[in-house]
C-alpha cells in the first residue's frame, strides 16, 4: 500500500489494539440463524467463480456468491469500510502481511474453535501466519509462497558456476561471474519489492513484529536484518550484484537476454519468467535459497493469501466450513491449482494430482514440485504487525535513497524502524521498549 493509502486505512482504528482483539469474548459471535444459508464472498483469484460453483452443486443448504474484487490494498480499503458501514461480506480473500490491520479493526473473526482440528494439514511457518502469535486463529491458509533460487542452467555451465548453497558462495558466485563478463550479473538488489527483502530477512530470523504482553514488539532493526542487509549493500557497492529495480523493461530484457543469471524468489515464479523471459523457456531450473551456514535449511514467504470469516458474518459455521472445504478439500484444492494457478497451502494439496507435472516453463526440471513441498516446510513463522504499507514504504523510500547516494544499507533499516513505531504510536498502539 502506497504511504497515503496506508493512512486512510489506519486512520479508521479508533483506539484499538490488536492484543485486545485477540481477547474477544467468543460470547460475541452472532447466534447462528437456522434454515437455508447465504454466503457473500470476496476475492480476487482467477476463477474463483468455478470453485463456487461446485460447492454451490454440492452443498444445495448454503449457497456462496462470489464478489470479484481487486487484491492487496484495495481490498482491504473495501473490507474496512463495509465492515465500518455494517455490510462486510462473510467471507474474503485476505493477504497474510494484512491480517492485522483488519483483526485490530475488529473485522476478522476469530475462528480458533473451527479452524484448530486443521492446523496440522499446513506447514508451521504457514499457520503461524494466521494466528498473530496468539492462540486465535483468524484466517485458514489458502495459498503459500516459500522462497527459492532460480538459475540460468546454460548459463552456469557456460561459465563454469556452480549453484551456490550458502550465501558467502552465492557471493563468490557473483565475483566470479564479473569477473569473466562485465556484461552480466548473477542477480540484482530491488529496493521497489520490500516483499522479496521480507522473505529474504525472514530466513535469516527476522520478525518484525510481535507481541509482548499487552504491547506491541517492533524488530525491524534486529540483527538478522542488518545481516541481510550488509551483505546485499556490501555486493551492491562492489558491483557484483546489480541494484536496479525488478518488474522493469530493463528487468524484463536482462531475463530475457541472459544478464542476469540468477532470480531469489517464490514459488510463483515460473508464471513470472513465463510472462516476462519466454525466449528462455526450457533453460531454467530451481534451487533451494542459499543457507546463511552450511547444512541449515530454512526459506522464507513471499507473498501469499488466506480466507478470513468476517466477525458480523451471521452464518460464522457455515462460513468457516466454506473455507474448510476451499483449502483442504482434495476437490477444491486440485481446482485451486488447475484453475487459480495458485501454490495451495495444504500439505496434502502440494502433492496432489495438480502438481503432478513441473510447471511448462520448467518441463526439464521432473522433481520442481516435490522439492518445492520439502521446501515449503522450512519457511520461517513470522507475525506481520498492524502498519506492514508503512514499514514496505520507508523500505522503497530509503533502500533507493542507499543506492542511488552509495550509503551503507543499514541506514535504511534504521528509517525503516523508526518510520513503523511512529506511525503506530501515532495510531494508538503500545509498544513495549
Amino acid at each position: 500500500m502506497s504511504r497515503s493509502l496506508g493512512a486512510k486505512v489506519l486512520a479508521l482504528v479508533v483506539g484499538a489494539s490488536l492484543v485486545a482483539a485477540c481477547t474477544s469474548n467468543s460470547d460475541d459471535e452472532p447466534e447462528e440463524p437456522t434454515g437455508p444459508v447465504e454466503l457473500t464472498f470476496w476475492s480476487w483469484a482467477p476463477n474463483m467463480e468455478k470453485l463456487v460453483d461446485r460447492w454451490n452443486a454440492d452443498n444445495p443448504g448454503t449457497k456462496v456468491t462470489l464478489s470479484k474484487q481487486a487484491g492487496g490494498a484495495d481490498i482491504v480499503t473495501k473490507l474496512l469500510t463495509a465492515a465500518k458501514a455494517g455490510n462486510p461480506p462473510d467471507l474474503a480473500q485476505v493477504e497474510y502481511q494484512s491480517l492485522p490491520t483488519l483483526v485490530s479493526n475488529d473485522v476478522l473473526a476469530d475462528i480458533a474453535e473451527q479452524a484448530k482440528p486443521l492446523k496440522d494439514r499446513f506447514a508451521e511457518g504457514t499457520w503461524q501466519q494466521v494466528t498473530l502469535g496468539t492462540e486465535a486463529v483468524y484466517a485458514l491458509p489458502q495459498d503459500a509462497a516459500p522462497m527459492m533460487l532460480y538459475y540460468r542452467t546454460d548459463l552456469f555451465q557456460q561459465f563454469g558456476l556452480t549453484v551456490p548453497k550458502t550465501w558467502e558462495e552465492f557471493a563468490q558466485t557473483a565475483r566470479t561471474l564479473r569477473g569473466k563478463s562485465r556484461k552480466h550479473h548473477l542477480t540484482t538488489f530491488s529496493a521497489a519489492d520490500p516483499g522479496w527483502f521480507a522473505g529474504l530477512a525472514q530466513q535469516a530470523g527476522a520478525n518484525w513484529w510481535g507481541i509482548d504482553g499487552e504491547s506491541w514488539r517492533v524488530s525491524v532493526d534486529d540483527a538478522a536484518t542488518r545481516k541481510v542487509a550488509d551483505y546485499w549493500g556490501g555486493l551492491v557497492t562492489e558491483g557484483v550484484v546489480d541494484g536496479k529495480p525488478m518488474y522493469t523493461p530493463e528487468w524484463n530484457k536482462a531475463l530475457n537476454d541472459g544478464s542476469l543469471l540468477a532470480w531469489p524468489s517464490a514459488v510463483w515464479a515460473p508464471g513470472v519468467l513465463t510472462g516476462n523471459a519466454p525466449d528462455t523457456k526450457g533453460r531454467w531450473a530451481m534451487a533451494p535459497l542459499p543457507q546463511w551456514s552450511a547444512g541449515e535449511n530454512r526459506t522464507g514467504n513471499w507473498g501469499g493469501s488466506s480466507t478470513g470469516v468476517t466477525a458480523a458474518s451471521k452464518h460464522r459455521t457455515a462460513a468457516v466450513k466454506f473455507a474448510s472445504w476451499l483449502n483442504t478439500d482434495a476437490t477444491a484444492t486440485a481446482m485451486l491449482v488447475r484453475e487459480c494457478a495458485v501454490y495451495p497451502a495444504a500439505r496434502d494439496a502440494q502433492a496432489g494430482p495438480g502438481l503432478a507435472q513441473p510447471p511448462d516453463f520448467f518441463a526439464n526440471q521432473a522433481d520442481f514440485y516435490p522439492m518445492v513441498k520439502q521446501i515449503a516446510e522450512t519457511a520461517a513463522g513470522v507475525t506481520w504487525g498492524p502498519n506492514v504499507n508503512v514499514t514496505y514504504q520507508a523500505y522503497q523510500d530509503e533502500f533507493a535513497k542507499a543506492i542511488t547516494a552509495r550509503t551503507p544499507f543499514s541506514g535504511a533499516i534504521e528509517a525503516m524502524q523508526s518510520a513503523t513505531v511512529a506511525d503506530m504510536k501515532k495510531n494508538g498502539f503500545t509498544i513495549a521498549g
